[in-house]
């Protein structure tokens, strides 16, 4: 490689001199990093679907993305005896006659003959084929224009992608340049850069990319359409006067309240995972206090159950990975750490400094998922700052500003943790070694630094996670809180600020940016107690907003006009089940009363709960969850003889409400408060006690068909 630099160094300047003899300006001339490089991205030859590919293509390789120009311009100008390029006569080259079409190409014409690509690897070819012009400016930054605009639905904008180099010159690669849309429901994007809006309003990002830099253009689209004028409806906190102003640019009226019912059901499901049984929601809904009915549910043992399924999910709680013991003692960790509130800096930062042995230190088991320690830094960095780094171990992070020196600079904090066996079998974890490691491409050692931060001059030994933990969680940090926040409103409110929840990039903006620092800061402020943020979140009027869509609001999905429809997870849809029918589950080599949210291991085999979607702990990724709805799971919620079992119990409530309740309509009453938090409108009641009254010689029966039907409605099966 040292070798191939040189060459490429000794012919650029035997190029300039030359040029200069001919009267050409140096600045001028066609160079392989800044003109041949960016088209061979452009038109996707050094994908992973073409040359790109770990193999390469037909003998011929390229580094993915183009992330080592050296390398690539060595493949095509030396590699194959030389063979690729002419010098003497540039347009026969085999690379260029390919890539025309002029020669078979399995990739088909990319550089149509006369057109501006192909002219620009004419002109390099001719000039030598030179690897860097080294008088050439350098890219201080890609800028996109406009960068944010106001369009109506199904317009249209061109965009134009600009270089600005240090010199203050700007050079448009429109051309060259590769565009992705962040959602392409609201706008897409085309290879030239002609947006296209949707028929839905709302706010998205379109990604501009050109040679290892990116840039954005924000899109705002109202909704189309004169609704009146909304009613100022009440501000409950500061989180409603950040979701009210982007509706009324957007032109979106905010849902109605929602009902008491409709609250208490909902708060039970996020703060608990379970639904009020039939005594709790009639005490409520004889005097109804929201804010006094979240601060009961945050202090329950219900929200520790719920929250620490969560947590272990993401931390990967994983008996596969960590062994039966192991992976249980770390989930009782997990789950006394969200019992007593441990700030989430402080959860944090045990979870990094582990040290130890692990039967007094289980946080270290998080130092053990992982067979390397680039997966615990990608896993880290994920989870705790919402940053996806793990492209990176590879190459340039194609839609972020991270370099391979950024990933394996992280990677080398935990490059200095093993693990040990102790006197007794004992598992400890230690940082015994340097805190260091080698560049994939280069060998060159890279101390540990964190993310986005130049790379030391020095190289510090000993245990740095310490540092890591404070930088990590420092107020400073610009990940950190925001991560945090942003997936404790996703978990409320059914989607995140920042979709998804762990892609906190730049080209990847908040829908609220101002509102997802209003609750980072809220975070910092409260010292990282979580439940102060949900105290904040869920006393706000756009939490308690109803579902019930309007004209004015039933397209939005995400501005947060309305409550969003959301499917009960696995676990919370199988204890209901189970609380509806008076019915426990009994799990596999558990104590008998054991909830599913209270399942440590996500291996356990239970066909229900695989069915509808819960995850295996493989990954730290929120999507590893399911949360669609299928065909196979509404098949079995009417036709699982489980359930029928459940409802058909001798001792099971459907058999308590028939000999409780001699009333038709006392029991339709109980039933619906017990599956839906409310009592039912006239219309329900005499549908159901008819119903009733025409099975009275079969009334058992009738009971558990009602009640069934019950389970199989939406109302039921999702929260909203």
């Amino acid at each position: 490689m040292f070798r191939a630099r040189l060459q490429n160094i000794v012919l650029s300047r035997l190029l300039r001199t030359f040029l200069f003899a001919c009267g050409i300006s140096a600045t001028q001339a066609a160079d392989y990093v800044h003109e041949v490089a960016p088209i061979l991205s452009r038109y996707g030859c050094n994908s992973s679907s073409c040359h790109g590919k770990s193999e390469g293509q037909n003998g011929f390789k390229l580094s993915i993305f183009g992330t080592d120009p050296e390398s690539d311009f060595a493949a095509i100008v030396h590699e194959s005896r030389g063979r690729r390029l002419m010098v003497s006569s540039p347009k026969q080259s085999l690379f260029l006659r390919k890539a025309s079409g002029l020669v078979p190409h399995e990739g088909g014409t990319r550089l149509p003959e006369g057109s501006r690509g192909y002219k620009t690897v004419l002109a390099w070819i001719h000039a030598g084929a030179p690897f860097e012009n080294e008088e050439a400016p350098k890219i201080q930054r890609l800028r996109v224009e406009p960068s944010k605009k106001i369009l109506s639905i199904d317009s249209s904008q061109q965009l134009k992608v600009f270089v600005e180099f240090e010199n203050g010159e700007l050079k448009d690669v429109t051309w060259l340049a590769g565009f992705h849309s962040n959602d392409p429901a609201l706008a897409e994007v085309d290879e030239h850069g002609l947006v296209k809006v949707g028929k839905v309003a709302g706010k998205t990002a379109v990604l501009a990319r050109y040679s290892g830099h990116v840039a954005t253009f924000e899109l705002i689209t109202p909704q189309p359409g004169n609704f009146g004028i909304a009613p100022k409806p009440p501000v409950y906190n500061s989180i409603d006067e950040h979701i009210d102003k982007q509706l009324s640019q957007l032109n979106l009226h905010p849902a109605e309240l929602a009902d008491d019912p409709t609250f208490l059901r909902r708060a039970y499901l996020d703060l608990a995972g379970r639904l009020p049984n039939p005594a709790e929601a009639r005490q409520f809904l004889r005097s109804p206090n929201r804010s006094s009915l979240v601060d009961t549910l945050l202090e329950s043992k219900d929200y520790a159950d719920l929250y620490a399924l969560h947590w272990a999910d993401l931390l990967r709680a994983d008996r596969d990975a960590l062994g039966h013991h192991d992976a249980y003692i770390y989930y009782r960790w997990i789950h006394q750490a969200v019992s007593q509130n441990l700030p989430l800096d402080q959860f944090v930062q045990t979870l990094i400094t582990a040290n130890g042995p692990l039967q007094t230190n289980p946080a270290g088991h998080f130092h053990r998922i992982n067979k390397k320690p680039g997966d615990t830094a990608s896993m880290a960095a994920q989870v705790f700052l919402g940053l996806r780094i793990t492209c990176a171990e590879c190459h340039q992070h194609p839609y972020d500003r991270w370099s391979q020196q950024d990933y394996h600079g992280f990677r080398a904090y935990f490059s200095s943790v093993s693990t040990k066996t102790l006197q007794g079998n004992q598992l400890a974890i230690l940082a015994n070694r340097p805190p260091t490691a080698k560049h994939p491409r280069t060998g060159a050692t890279i101390p540990a630094h964190p993310l986005g931060e130049t790379l030391p001059e020095k190289t510090t030994t000993g245990d740095l996670r310490p540092n890591l933990a404070k930088w990590m969680t420092s107020s400073e940090n610009p990940w950190f809180a925001k991560n945090m926040a942003n997936r404790i409103w996703a978990k409320l409110m059914g989607r995140g600020l920042v979709e998804p929840v762990d892609d906190l990039r730049s080209t990847n903006p908040a829908s609220h940016p101002e509102l997802l620092n209003a609750l980072a800061q809220h975070l910092v402020d409260h010292q990282y107690d979580a439940k102060a943020l949900i105290r904040k979140i869920t006393n706000s009027r756009t939490y308690q907003l109803s579902s019930t869509t309007s004209p004015a609001n039933e397209l939005d999905e995400n501005n947060f006009s309305r409550s969003l429809f959301r499917r009960l997870p696995a676990e919370v849809l199988l204890d209901a089940v189970c609380d509806v029918t008076g019915v426990p589950e009994k799990f596999k080599g558990t104590p008998k009363g054991v909830r599913a949210i209270q399942l440590w291991d996500s291996r356990l085999d239970h066909y229900f709960l695989k069915l509808f979607g819960r995850p295996a702990r493989a990954t730290p990724c929120e999507c590893e969850r399911s949360t669609g709805a299928t065909i196979s799971q509404a098949l079995h919620l009417m036709n699982s003889p489980a359930i029928e079992a459940k409802l058909s119990h001798a001792g099971g409530r459907m058999a308590q409400l028939n000999k409780k309740f001699p009333k038709d309509a006392d029991l339709v009453d109980e039933l619906y408060l017990t599956c839906f938090s409310r009592f039912p409108s006239n219309e329900e009641r005499d549908h159901a006690t008819q119903y009733l009254k025409s099975k009275a010689d079969q009334r058992q029966k009738a009971i558990e068909d009602l009640a069934w039907t019950l389970l199989n409605s939406i109302e039921f099966i999702f929260n909203h």
